[in-house]
């Protein structure tokens, strides 16, 4: 029997007549289209739970991947994940080095088949390659998955296995330069404080000092006292990467940017100084209380004039002003293969003339990590980019094939290359006729910012800061100083600078 719906053309008219009776037609619908409609429904319903199994499938595939090509070194490197000890067991762990292969920390296997951990130049690298017993510190913590893997030759490892003998695990090959690394440590002497030197063109740190320092030799015996700390001293902080300070006169590169970003014709800036400035009953002082006399931005910034700089931030909006400091990545996560912590500044419309004033300046409540201001000095030198600050160069088996390699990779453009200029010329004058001068007239060219940071409200107390850079046949190095409680960052920072210039263009 024929419907409508499936006629032919060899159909007849009276056919046609035939099916399109009333009677007929409703009957049809009444009998077979509910179970066409319910058929239909449950098909639906059919690919909508297909689709959804599919679809997490799919979701599962990729997590997968993700995980082993991403989270799975993470969580097996995590210090909260037992099953390193597995890995111990089977592998002696891999050895530290220098970027000319200078053994850094190295695992020591007696007759008996006891392990120790040894560091051959004890406190020098101990906080940038740390510990590895009573927990794991530093580049040990870092890199601890890749140490304790092995990628000798297969057969060796098999053999070893049945034999019950443990494989040789991985080297790391860092960026650090044992020559650079002594000086920095020299340099500093017995004074508390860090240093950090880096390639701004490739990131590379290739020196990171702090004082005071500890034995990582010796971690088994004096942990109790390391982690009591009855003095004070915090010799298991990383002070480059952990210590939190006002960065004082350096923050002025900030300020500068921020003012040069408001207003474009820089040049027209003008201020008389007469040691002092007084604003709503706050008064912001110079240095030693010199009077700098007429003085533009360039003169300002070369002779850290804290008048002109804290007339400066009044004269700023303030919201743009926080906002470049969003931008230079305060209070932002930082793109940087070890932990760290967050460098503040407070600024907001609701800021009053003391808190505008004391940040202009970079006192108040203004927070920063001598790392973050390496960085944000190695942009300038880098015209604008920077590029994210890493340790380790390569992976090596123990045979010194290389297993994984790490290349210099670009984290953010923090400034227009026009801004990075006009900071760079800021910070040369800061040496041909300002407070760094004593890195003038070398085989360099030096280019940098002081800075002196009170850190509480007794008078003449603070931190001696230098951050800048140099270059010299093509090469360019970056180093961030703070020495605590030493005084003025022309005095004591920017000489250890030039220690170290000198050490790296020789």
């Amino acid at each position: 029997m024929r419907f409508p719906f499936f006629k032919s053309k060899r159909d007849t008219d009276e056919e046609y007549d035939l099916y399109e009776d009333d009677y007929y037609y409703e009957e049809f619908k009444e009998e077979h289209y509910p179970e066409q409609r319910k058929a239909a429904g449950n098909s639906r319903q059919l690919m909508f739970l297909t689709y959804i199994f599919v679809g997490v499938f799919l979701a599962m595939m990729v997590y997968t991947v993700y995980y082993q090509a991403v989270k799975s070194s993470e969580v097996i490197n995590s210090s909260y994940n037992k099953r390193q000890d597995i890995f111990a067991d089977k592998v002696v762990r891999g050895k530290i080095l220098s970027k000319d292969n200078e053994v850094l920390a190295e695992t020591q296997v007696a007759a008996d088949g006891s392990e120790q951990r040894y560091y051959p130049y004890e406190n020098i690298f101990a906080h940038v390659v740390g510990y590895s017993s009573k927990g794991k510190a530093g580049i040990e913590a870092n890199a601890n998955f890749t140490l304790l893997r092995s990628n000798g030759f297969i057969l060796e490892r098999i053999k070893n296995t049945l034999k019950g003998e443990k494989n040789i695990g991985d080297n790391v090959v860092t960026n650090l330069d044992v020559n650079l690394q002594k000086t920095a440590y020299n340099a500093l002497g017995n004074y508390r404080g860090t240093v950090i030197v880096m390639e701004p063109e490739t990131g590379k740190i290739l020196a990171m000092v702090s004082k005071p320092d500890y034995n990582p030799n010796t971690m088994e015996t004096n942990w109790d006292s390391l982690v009591e700390d009855t003095s004070g001293e915090s010799r298991l902080l990383n002070r480059a990467t952990h210590g939190v300070y006002p960065p004082g006169s350096t923050f002025k590169i900030i300020t500068s940017l921020a003012y040069i970003r408001q207003n474009p014709d820089v040049s027209s800036y003008q201020f008389d100084c007469t040691s002092s400035i007084t604003k709503d009953n706050v008064t912001i002082n110079c240095y030693h209380n010199t009077k700098h006399g007429q003085v533009d931005l360039t003169t300002s910034f070369a002779k850290s004039c804290n008048s002109s700089f804290a007339n400066m931030g009044l004269s700023l909006d303030k919201v743009k002003f926080q906002q470049t400091c969003t931008d230079l990545l305060f209070g932002e996560k930082l793109s940087l293969p070890f932990s760290y912590k967050q460098s503040s500044v407070s600024l907001s419309k609701d800021s009053d003339t003391d808190e505008v004033m004391q940040t202009a300046i970079g006192q108040g409540k203004t927070q920063m990590t001598p790392l973050h201001m390496a960085m944000i000095t190695s942009a300038i030198a880098n015209n604008g980019t920077l590029m994210t600050p890493y340790l380790i160069d390569r992976v090596e088996n123990y045979q010194g094939t290389v297993m994984k390699e790490y290349s210099p990779k670009k984290s953010c453009t923090l400034m227009t290359g026009e801004e990075s200029a006009m900071l760079q010329e800021l910070m040369r004058a800061a040496v041909t006729e300002g407070t760094a001068s004593k890195l003038s007239g070398s085989n360099y060219t030096a280019y940098g910012k002081t800075g002196s940071a009170e850190y509480n409200d007794e008078k003449g107390k603070s931190h001696s800061w230098f951050t800048g850079y140099a270059t010299a046949n093509g090469k360019t190095i970056v180093t961030t100083i703070i020495v605590e409680g030493a005084g003025s960052g022309s005095e004591f920072a920017v000489p250890m600078a030039g220690k170290l210039f000198q050490a790296y263009f020789q």
